[in-house]
């Protein structure tokens, strides 16, 4: 092993990552602003805002790069200094982290319509917000990486808050899909992807948040940490512009399962729509009545 490889080494694999990430996310925001999609204001200004994020923090990761790499170059005490890249990295993570559990909360809220589920889900995302700013003051006033231990209490809330809040949401979209399982294959076809989207999303934040928490709780003395907390934000990203993005190849799966499937039922046929088309404003129908004559104003419609 080299005498900077968890220095300068684990940061640059953090950065690359982080990198090959904003190619792909940036892919996805260009798929996104050439589809005409009716999503409403909050949504765009939710998607716009996440771009502009991820553009800076990615700016900034590779001047942090060059930093250390160049300017720096053979002054290894400025290893030992808390760069102001630092708290920008906490702070645009956990940024990217609020909005899209703002997302996915909003559509969990409108399904199950449960004003206390979601206070909880958006107070628990709100704090761990506080905490990561709070994080990132405190790396600042630390000035030094020796200290780093004056962080592992709010770090260790940040991330325990985020990656629960996370869990939950997820848990939550996978039961709500779990429970529509109609044992016929092409209707299954779409709720299988729409689970196996949710799992695969809850599991990469997971791992990445985990990761950094473990790192930096039991290796504050290294960068290991900066190989998780870099690449963290386009990790969210990706989960939000895969959820939007994929509406338009589900809305083709569902089309031709459910103008073939006449077993579909009422309640599976408004949750499919209501799961992928987030741009449209769907009521959710308590009553069978109100469902049954919901969806077969829709089924009118798309004939």
């Amino acid at each position: 092993m080299g005498e900077y490889d968890f220095s300068v080494g684990v940061l640059l694999i953090g950065l690359f990552f982080n990198t090959y990430l904003y190619g792909l996310v940036t892919c996805q925001f260009i798929t996104y602003g050439t589809t005409k999609f009716n999503d409403p204001l909050w949504i765009r200004f939710i998607v716009w805002t996440l771009f502009v994020t991820d553009t800076a923090h990615s700016i900034i990761a590779i001047y942090a790069g060059y930093d250390m790499c160049v300017t720096n170059y053979g002054n290894p005490a400025s290893l030992l200094l808390v760069s102001w890249t630092i708290p920008v990295l906490a702070i645009a993570t956990a940024f990217a982290a609020i909005l899209t559990q703002a997302f996915l909360g909003h559509r969990v809220y409108v399904f199950m319509k449960s004003k206390i589920l979601s206070g909880i889900l958006g107070l628990l995302s709100i704090v761990a917000f506080i905490f990561a700013v709070y994080a990132g003051y405190l790396a600042i006033e630390v000035k030094e990486v020796t200290h780093f231990n004056r962080l592992e209490i709010p770090v260790t809330c940040w991330l325990v808050l985020q990656t629960a809040t996370d869990l939950i949401l997820n848990g939550l979209l996978i039961y709500i899909l779990a429970r529509q399982r109609t044992g016929v294959q092409r209707t299954d076809t779409v709720l299988k992807r729409l689970i196996r989207g949710a799992v695969q999303s809850g599991l990469f934040v997971t791992v990445f948040a985990m990761g950094d928490l473990f790192s930096f709780r039991f290796r504050s003395a290294t960068n290991l940490y900066a190989m998780f907390a870099y690449p963290i934000g386009r990790v969210y990203t990706n989960t939000l512009m895969d959820t939007l993005n994929t509406r338009v190849n589900l809305r083709a799966i569902m089309d031709t399962t459910i103008d073939m499937d006449a077993t579909v039922s009422p309640m599976l046929f408004t949750l499919i729509i209501l799961l992928i088309s987030v741009s449209e404003r769907i009521p959710y129908a308590r009553s069978s009545n109100e469902r049954e004559r919901y969806t077969t104003q829709i089924r009118h419609q798309k004939h």
